[in-house]
Parts: structure tokens; sequence; C-alpha cells
């Protein structure tokens, strides 16, 4: 896992060296309060209990503002950080920063990838390019795997 340190939408300090011991998710999406992104996030928030339950944690990450991330948490009741991302800086040591395409235009803007990460701060699986309604499921069926 990259270095990193950034802070969550309550002000808390997440970085690469806080988060060992810990085994958590963490995803980034391109927007708050877009469609793919709003089904996500409730997605997750719905399975959020049995994701705690087996001792993983759920970060979320995306450039948008903090104003933003607050209405957006508020909005849908999510029970997970939102890590602020305003310059891309831990999208792009991720490697999830690049080139996208949208309705005929092409810009630069989050990939919607999810990494897995161990106690130790290595990343044992990566999801890339996951569509929305798809996403939970996934993470759900290999977190059952691990812990049969």
């Amino acid at each position: 896992m990259p270095d990193f340190l950034a802070l969550d939408d309550s002000g808390v300090s997440y970085s690469n060296k806080n988060l060992l011991g810990t085994d958590f998710i963490i995803y980034f999406y391109p927007r708050d309060n877009t469609p793919g992104c709003t089904l996500q996030a409730c997605d997750i928030r719905d399975s959020y209990k049995e994701i705690k339950q087996n001792s993983l944690k759920i970060i979320g990450v995306s450039g948008c503002s903090l104003q933003a991330h607050k209405k957006f948490k508020a909005k849908y009741s999510l029970p997970f950080p939102i890590l602020l991302d305003e310059e891309n800086k831990l999208a792009k040591s991720f490697g999830v920063w690049g080139e996208k395409r949208f309705m005929g235009k092409t810009f630069d803007g989050i990939h919607r990838t999810t990494f897995w990460v161990n106690k130790s701060g290595v990343i044992l699986k990566t999801y890339p390019k996951v569509k929305p309604k798809l996403h939970i499921n996934m993470i759900l069926k290999d977190l059952r795997l691990v812990s049969d």
C-alpha cells in the first residue's frame, strides 16, 4: 500500500501507518451524489453490519470537497469515513487517477477501484473498474470465502 496521509469528513487523520493492524477496504469513487456512486455507497451501507462483524473496516475516497462529503454522508446515513482527496494525491498514489471517457468527452478523473488491504498493509485484492451494483457482492463473496 502506498504511503498516504488524509483527513476524513470528520477531521480524523488516516494514514497507511495508523491503519496497520486493521484489515480494511478502501474504495475510490468519482463523485458524491451521482447515481452510480450513491448506489455503491448505499449498498455498502446496507451491508455494513456484516462487514463490521468480520472485523473489516470500510473507507471511501473521492476528490469532492469536505462540504460535499458531509452532505453525501448525512443524506444517505453512511456509517463509514470518506477521505478528502481534493488534489487527487491519494488517487494518484494508488494508481486510480487517469484518463476517462464519458458521453463523448475525454477527461482525467478517478477510476472506480477498490483495494482490500490486510493488517500488514499489503494489498490482498484489487477490484478494478467495479460496477456500482456488483461492487459489494464481490466483496461479501470474498469475505465469506476468507471467514469459512
